[in-house]
């Protein structure tokens, strides 16, 4: 069984979150994305993990899964989460998930209508990388020590 609490996999508008990041492990490493470089984003042409904006009611994991789907084309499922938290930053509520796929589904990667790469990296490098969007790599550092921010 996975260490997520239930209501991560609770939809509708009484729970309340803004979005969800997945850090997907296919082998020991990690899908990144490489973020557009547009100005009118957050962290352009940054290092960011698959995730974004909560959508319709939907639950924090089927916010993760469907944008992991949007953007590297990887469909997720319950059964793959090992791993979720929520934080409360700068006035908001975001999932943060760990999941773990098969080498051979990696093979299924492919880039979305955002993003300008995807890179399977290790966590050494993404956690080093200057690149990296800080807030997760934080998060994925926390969870790797076993003390989660």
């Amino acid at each position: 069984m996975n260490d997520c609490p239930n209501i991560a996999f609770e939809a509708g508008d009484h729970i309340r979150f803004r979005g969800a990041k997945v850090t997907v492990f296919v082998g020991s490493r990690i899908v990144t994305l490489l973020r557009d470089d547009v100005s009118h984003i957050p962290w352009p042409n940054h290092w960011d993990l698959p995730g974004g904006g909560r959508e319709n009611g939907e639950s924090a994991w089927d916010c993760a899964a469907r944008e992991t789907a949007e953007e590297v084309a990887l469909r997720l499922s319950r059964r793959d989460v090992i791993w979720g938290r929520s934080y409360h930053t700068d006035g908001a509520t975001n999932w943060f998930f760990v999941a773990r796929v098969s080498e051979s589904r990696a093979f299924d990667l492919n880039l979305g209508d955002e993003g300008q790469e995807i890179r399977l990296v290790t966590v050494d490098q993404y956690l080093s990388n200057p690149r990296a969007i800080p807030n997760f790599q934080k998060r994925l550092a926390g969870w790797v020590s076993g003390f989660p921010m």
